[in-house]
Parts: C-alpha cells; sequence; structure tokens
C-alpha cells in the first residue's frame, strides 16, 4: 500500500528527466511499468516525481497510471517546448490555460469536431497569484512531432498558439477526464518561425536549454506548490 501522496509530477522527455537527475540523487529510484520514479517532499507536500515518457501515447499512460495508483490531489507536468518565434522568446514560461492536439485530421468528414474532441480548457482557478515566476497563460499546442515551420502561421490562426510540445494535450485531457487538477509549465527552449527551427539539426542547443529551463522550473516548484490552494 502506497502512503498518501499529495501530488504527482511528470516529467515526460528524456532529456528533461537527465536534466534534473543532480537535484534527484540520493533518492530512492524506483520502477514501474513505463520508467522511473522518486517519493520526496517539497513544500511539505509528499511527490511523486516520474518519468512519464516522450511522446502522447506514453504521456496519457503514465499519466493516468499515476493518477489510479496515487490518486493525487493534482497532476504537475514541467517540461519543455518550442515557441513560435515573434510570439514567445526562448525562456520563458507557458502556463497553460488550454491544450489542443493538432495533429488530429479527418479526412471523412471536418477535423473540427475531432480537434474539438480532445481540446481542453484547464480550470485554474485554485491557484492563487501573484505566481512566482513571470508566465504566458496561453495554449499549448501538442503533437507527435516536431513543429512543422511551413504550419506555423495556420497554428497562429488556427489556434492563437504560441508555444507547441509534444505531451502536455495527452496529460490534461487524462486529468481532466479523471477529474483531476492539472497545472502544466513549460519553458521556450528554442524557436521556430515558418522557414527553419532554430534547434533543428543542431541537439546541443535543446540540451543546454533544457538544462536551463528544467533547473529554473525546479526552483520555483515550491513556490509553485505553495500557489495550490486544493482542498
Amino acid at each position: 500500500m502506497d502512503s498518501f501522496i499529495w501530488g504527482v509530477v511528470i516529467i515526460s522527455a528524456n532529456e528533461e528527466w537527465k536534466a534534473l537527475d543532480p537535484h534527484l540523487r540520493g533518492m530512492n529510484h524506483r520502477s514501474y511499468p513505463l520508467g522511473t520514479f522518486v517519493e520526496g517532499v517539497i513544500a511539505n507536500r509528499p511527490l511523486i516525481i516520474f518519468h512519464g515518457g516522450w511522446g502522447k501515447t506514453a504521456a496519457a499512460a503514465s499519466t493516468q497510471y499515476a493518477i489510479q495508483r496515487w490518486q493525487p490531489k493534482l497532476v504537475i507536468n514541467l517540461g519543455t517546448c518550442g515557441g513560435f518565434s515573434g510570439r514567445i522568446e526562448r525562456g520563458e514560461i507557458v502556463l497553460a490555460e488550454e491544450t489542443w492536439m493538432y495533429d488530429i485530421e479527418e479526412r471523412m468528414s471536418d477535423s473540427w469536431e475531432a480537434l474539438e474532441a480532445y481540446h481542453i480548457r484547464l480550470n485554474l482557478d485554485w491557484l492563487t497569484q501573484p505566481y512566482p515566476q513571470a508566465v504566458h497563460r496561453a495554449a499549448l499546442l501538442s503533437a507527435d512531432r516536431d513543429l512543422d515551420p511551413s504550419q506555423i502561421p495556420g497554428l497562429i490562426a488556427q489556434f492563437n498558439g504560441i508555444a507547441g510540445d509534444w505531451e502536455s494535450g495527452a496529460i490534461a485531457w487524462v486529468a481532466q477526464r479523471n477529474q483531476t487538477p492539472c497545472l502544466i509549465l513549460r519553458g521556450v527552449t528554442d524557436l521556430v518561425d515558418n522557414s527553419d527551427g532554430e534547434a533543428y539539426g543542431r541537439w546541443d542547443v535543446f540540451a543546454q536549454a533544457t538544462q536551463r529551463v528544467m533547473n529554473d522550473l525546479w526552483r520555483h516548484l515550491p513556490a509553485w506548490l505553495s500557489c495550490c490552494q486544493l482542498s
């Protein structure tokens, strides 16, 4: 029987998990079917910090596993995203108030109904201000692929997008289906415009920026937890 867990912190991509390794050393690492997790106490709240895996499939499966096993009051996702050049800057933090899975494409009829089926509006009324970091409250767009520069103008027009990732849409959808509050914070590691992405073909750009973003989010995590007023 697991002890009481207040919240679960999902770290999705391998590079994001790797970036937090120095902070998790000395903790007891345990395995679950999709990866590894540790248990700790931050801001007087018992937490599970676990590696959820990259992409929407792993994100959905690991989120459901965590909710069913630990029944947390809150699901938190800390991670990275690619920003739309001219809409946001590198290093800025997106606080997701909406998520879209924009790579759903229906060819037999209008795709909008299918897109809306996985569109999530996150209720953040329980999150008190002032926030511990400057954030952009905005929609995050998810797909099982990096942002296609040619699609950027359309994503801005259709979804008012400012940034994209691989997992947040699936995490938010599963959390809402389980009626579990969800906090998604993602920092911009690199920018993409309608011609190219500055990290495309340059893994080192993404890896170095991921270290900075994840360290920043981890440093502010206790203060974010203090903003969470959940019964």
